[in-house]
């Protein structure tokens, strides 16, 4: 059933291969949110390494306004993640089968208001590109401050050098040629193979949304983020419905 399977997806009750699914899909709508950023403002807003090397740049350089614009994309993606943390934190305070969906609905409306505005809104060059950097870093915060509390800190999905970095080392094991002369007390080298599989997929995933985002806004402009709002707003509904016909109706009987 499709609403089970959503429901699995962004519910309350866990597993890893539905934290895997998820990270997956939103893997691809950060790839194509971070590649159609790019070539809205001509700024990556995923990750903060390149941002703070940029302040440092931009300081020493004497940029100051550039220094400006860089520590405010800093803390767009601080308080992204801080408000995810909120939203989740209270979720699961109440019991809210939507304690992980609800960063999600609110990522969907910014990406939406985003897609509905943008033309509009870039005629007011000065104010637009600040202003869209700042908003893509707080939803960029804000998604990867979700998936890494929901897996444990196993999972992000709006940066890649983590998920490339330990590809690289389950290669490194793959490749490694375990000697017979090697310490028979020491455990062989062996790669694990789940996980490369998993990482290489994000990978993937991150991949095809960055290539669907780009054609997205070559051809469509702002609007090609409203599809991403439906994507995420279709994997977070059902829990939200189902926490309303919980307050509504009272909790459902399970069969006997």
């Amino acid at each position: 059933m499709p609403a089970q399977f959503f429901r699995t997806l962004t519910g309350r009750d866990r597993s890893t291969a539905a934290n895997r699914r998820l990270g997956f899909s939103l893997a691809f709508v950060a790839g194509a949110a971070n590649a159609g950023g790019y070539l809205a403002v001509r700024q990556y807003t995923s990750h903060m390494s390149g941002v703070v090397s940029s302040i440092a740049d931009d300081a020493v350089l004497g940029n100051f306004a550039l220094v400006l614009a860089g520590v405010g994309s800093l803390i767009c993606f601080l308080l992204g993640a801080a408000c995810s943390a909120v939203l989740v934190n209270w979720g699961r305070r109440q019991r809210l089968h939507s304690q992980y969906a609800s960063p999600l609905l609110l990522e969907a409306a910014l990406l939406l208001c985003f897609g509905l505005l943008g033309s509009h809104l870039a005629l007011w060059d000065t104010l637009f590109v600040p202003a869209t950097v700042m908003l893509l870093c707080f939803i960029m915060g804000l998604q990867n401050a979700m998936i890494t509390k929901l897996s444990g800190a196993e999972i992000r999905t709006t940066h890649m050098t983590g998920i490339v970095t330990d590809i690289g080392i389950e290669l490194g094991k793959l490749c490694y040629w375990n000697a017979s002369r090697d310490d028979p007390a020491l455990a062989p080298v062996l790669a694990n193979r789940e996980r490369l599989k998993v990482h290489a997929s994000m990978l993937a995933s991150f991949f095809a949304g960055g290539v669907t985002g780009a054609l997205g806004f070559k051809h469509v402009g702002y609007a090609a983020t409203i599809p991403l709002a439906g994507v995420l707003s279709v994997l977070a509904i059902i829990p939200l419905l189902d926490d309303l016909r919980e307050r509504t109706w009272g909790p459902a009987r399970r069969p006997e």
